[in-house]
């Protein structure tokens, strides 16, 4: 006779550790848990977790948790004419233990204007379609008024879903999704222990295009290392020339303790890139994409240049000029503009111009002694503290 299978009793409404920052205001669903590969070198944001898939029961439940809070909240707006805290406090006064949680995220969703909706965690696609589709609906019909389903997916698992399914997804809403190329090599994909090869990369990326759903690839400077900096930025660029995805999104490798990638670096077998290095390899990627219509974005603090953005081809040459220019700049006006973007004080070039924000940047470098010579070391504690 065949052991039962164990039935997980819902344990209340659940949200996973991370998300995009273009996702900021999205309202977070988990229908899944962890990440289903979570063997990349690079990352820690699941180590150590379990992988599962949460029952399509307790999604549901999740999902009209909130929309109950959410009726709540526009009854009070539709009443008074807005949302203050206190008309909100005498509504939930009585609010139980446990919807405190899908009660602050309904908040925190209603306050960010209620237009879109992520699925967690890292691999939401590796469930069921029918189920997929089914929390989908679901969402839609639950809060009808939303312009934006999106969810993170691997190219591996996306590769394997039938054309007429992802449609089938898009037709129930989703919109959007975000999935982490990285590199383009497959030397550096199979260095990283990323789990995908260019091939697949680029058949994911082409289905989810033709299935009429947006796509929003990460790429990562730096994860070549020195020895493969130029074939990470061509290979890339060639992957990304191939699908002409709706976004590229820039994401600048770090290299924390608790991550495997760290610990080649500790042993000397990863070499790690500079900021100038890294410009250097984007400049050679930016210039080495071709023939898209992809916007670029560089919505994340590890990124050098916050404005490094725009469409191409239109602001492809503005994008190089931006590069170039800090290249072009002697070391100390280099060490000055690290220091500054890594503190927050510059978002791009341009705020070094600004006489207030750069003399921060000097107190700073003046204050801890930081020169040319150890501004990688400080950079790379900043980073560190960040993360």
């Amino acid at each position: 006779m065949a052991a039962k299978q164990k039935i997980e009793s819902y344990s209340g409404f659940e949200q996973g550790p991370i998300r995009p920052p273009s996702e900021a205001n999205s309202l977070l669903i988990r229908v899944t848990r962890n990440c289903s590969w979570n063997r990349c070198k690079f990352c820690r944001a699941y180590r150590g977790k379990k992988f599962s898939v949460r029952p399509l029961e307790h999604v549901i439940k999740d999902i009209d948790s909130v929309a109950t809070h959410v009726e709540t909240l526009r009854g009070i707006a539709l009443q008074y004419g807005r949302l203050t805290q206190k008309q909100v406090s005498l509504a939930f006064k009585d609010i139980a233990n446990d919807q405190y949680e899908p009660y602050y995220a309904a908040v925190n969703w209603f306050v960010g204007g209620m237009e879109s909706i992520f699925l967690q965690d890292g691999n939401s696609l590796v469930r069921k379609p029918e189920e997929l589709i089914t929390i989908l609906n679901h969402i839609k019909s639950s809060f009808p008024w939303i312009q934006r389903i999106t969810s993170y997916a691997r190219s591996h698992t996306v590769a394997k879903i039938k054309p007429d399914i992802l449609e089938s997804m898009g037709r129930a809403g989703l919109n959007r999704i975000h999935v982490g190329l990285e590199s383009g090599s497959d030397e550096v994909l199979r260095n990283v222990n990323k789990g995908v090869t260019k091939e697949i990369h680029i058949k994911a990326g082409l289905n989810i295009k033709k299935a009429g759903i947006e796509l929003s690839e990460y790429v990562m400077p730096g994860l070549g290392g020195i020895k493969l900096s130029e074939i990470h930025a061509r290979e890339t660029a060639d992957a990304l020339n191939s699908i002409n995805p709706d976004f590229i999104r820039i994401r600048t490798l770090a290299v924390p303790e608790g991550i495997e990638l760290f610990d080649d670096y500790k042993a000397g077998n990863f070499e790690k890139c500079t900021d100038i290095m890294m410009a250097k390899e984007t400049l050679l990627f930016i210039k080495s994409l071709k023939n898209i219509t992809s916007v670029i974005k560089s919505d994340h603090i590890l990124n050098l240049f916050g404005d490094l953005e725009g469409t191409f081809p239109h602001d492809k040459e503005r994008m190089v000029n931006i590069l170039q220019s800090f290249l072009d700049m002697d070391p100390q006006q280099q060490c000055l503009y690290q220091v500054g973007r890594r503190l927050g004080h510059f978002y791009g070039l341009q705020d070094m111009n600004d006489h207030y924000k750069l003399k921060k940047a000097e107190t700073v470098c003046d204050e801890y002694g930081i020169t040319p010579d150890n501004v990688e070391q400080v950079i790379e504690d900043m980073i560190n503290r960040f993360i």
